[in-house]
């Protein structure tokens, strides 16, 4: 596959957001399994609302992190504001193995400082280890028969499950790069994206180019028996909620689609639909449950092709979408994708990173209503396609479409 067979693969469009909810009706028997469903959901977020009233009562409409009752979180992280904590020293690091092929996705180990992973379009992907010095390719792993487009880390990091342009899910070893098992796509299509169900990593739900999600049980290879549904598009984007009830998943005909999973079964039960743009791809969707010690609001960040970052508050249990603010990138057409810092709730003020396709990282802080950009980063020779933080935020890494993987130091205070 070359460059050109990408594009034409993930075709955009951008067109003028809008906000069409839609509700789906099932037959009786779905519904009973869905009501089912619903309840389990719905009682976690009411019982974690009610346990958060008090803090909703003193916070401003809308907010998204603690005011007067976060200071025990605030002095935990410094007084310091959002533009010093997210001060940058300069490239701390790059790395060109995958040069003139795009890396679509790169991501830090769970709760790592060190490890970090990316996959590209040449058809491999890497483990990289930034400590011990000097940062170096840890392993290289080898047998896709076409450009990777997504990977995901097992809890644990034990565990990588890619998916390919060559219509197969494989999961890899991390520590010598064996591929463990291949599973190929029933209907021979690509596969474009993959997440683990957070809460059990022996299932996996991929995305594929002729518009259907799948729940994988990586163990066995198979596919679980209700556990797969058709959207609208080819389907670009996947995230969980953080207790894996609630899956989000767009296409690149604007739309966004929520799922209700059970756990017992790994079924998946369709709830919702957003459409945002049409016509235009959802290219990154990611959740933040924003738990913290003093506040909780679920929300959702979305690239949507529109030049404009997404953020939007999750309102109900069946994953129910509100926009809540936007903000003004360069993304008409590439697979640009974005993050919540992990760290925010502790700070004054919250942060959301992204990429752009002017070559450039941006920081804006999702509470100002003017003036939002806290950082930009630049050195990138191309279009920035994602953004991963380590555990500690103490190193950024950032990936582009000529395969240039650059980390970025935070400044130490």
């Amino acid at each position: 596959y070359c460059d050109s067979d990408i594009k034409c693969s993930f075709s955009l469009c951008g067109s003028r957001p809008s906000a069409l909810w839609q509700d789906f009706e099932e037959d009786p028997r779905a519904q009973g399994a869905r009501g089912h469903r619903r309840s389990v959901s719905r009682g976690s977020y009411q019982l974690q609302a009610q346990m958060n009233r008090a803090v909703y009562d003193e916070r401003p409409p809308g907010s998204l992190v603690p005011t007067s009752v976060a200071e025990a979180s605030r002095a935990m992280a410094g007084d310091t504001t959002l533009s010093e904590n997210y001060a940058f020293a300069g490239m701390h690091h790059i790395f060109d193995q995958h040069v003139d092929s795009a890396v679509p996705r790169l991501q830090f180990a769970n709760d790592d400082k060190h490890l970090l992973a990316c996959c590209s379009l040449d058809g491999t992907l890497s483990i990289m280890t930034l400590s011990p010095p000097p940062p170096s390719v840890k392993v290289t792993l080898k047998g896709h028969g076409g450009p990777v487009t997504d990977f995901a880390w097992s809890l644990s990091n034990d565990i990588i499950v890619s998916t390919s342009l060559d219509g197969t899910l494989r999961i890899w070893n991390t520590e010598d790069g064996r591929c463990i098992r291949e599973v190929r796509d029933p209907e021979s299509s690509e596969l474009l994206c993959c997440i683990f169900q957070p809460m059990n990593n022996n299932l996996t739900v991929v995305g594929n180019s002729k518009h259907h999600l799948q729940v994988v049980n990586i163990s066995t290879g198979k596919k679980v028996k209700g556990g797969s549904s058709k959207l609208t598009g080819r389907v670009l984007s996947l995230s969980f909620d953080s207790p894996g009830r609630i899956l989000w998943a767009g296409d690149d005909r604007g739309s966004i689609f929520s799922f209700l999973f059970d756990m017992a079964t790994g079924k998946l039960t369709k709830a919702k639909r957003l459409v945002v743009s049409e016509g235009s791809s959802i290219c990154s969707i990611s959740a933040r449950s924003w738990i913290s010690r003093e506040a909780r609001d679920p929300s959702l960040l979305v690239n949507a092709c529109v030049n404009k970052l997404l953020l939007y508050r999750v309102v109900d249990n069946e994953g129910t979408l509100q926009l809540k603010r936007n903000f003004p990138i360069q993304h008409g057409s590439q697979l640009v994708h974005s993050i919540f810092c992990p760290l925010m709730s502790f700070r004054q003020g919250a942060c959301v990173v992204t990429g752009s396709e002017d070559g450039c990282v941006y920081f804006f802080d999702v509470e100002r209503n003017t003036k939002a950009i806290v950082n930009k980063l630049q050195g990138h020779g191309g279009p920035v396609l994602d953004v991963s933080f380590n555990c500690d935020e103490s190193l950024l890494a950032s990936a582009d479409s000529t395969g240039m993987v650059i980390i970025w130091r935070r400044e130490q205070k």
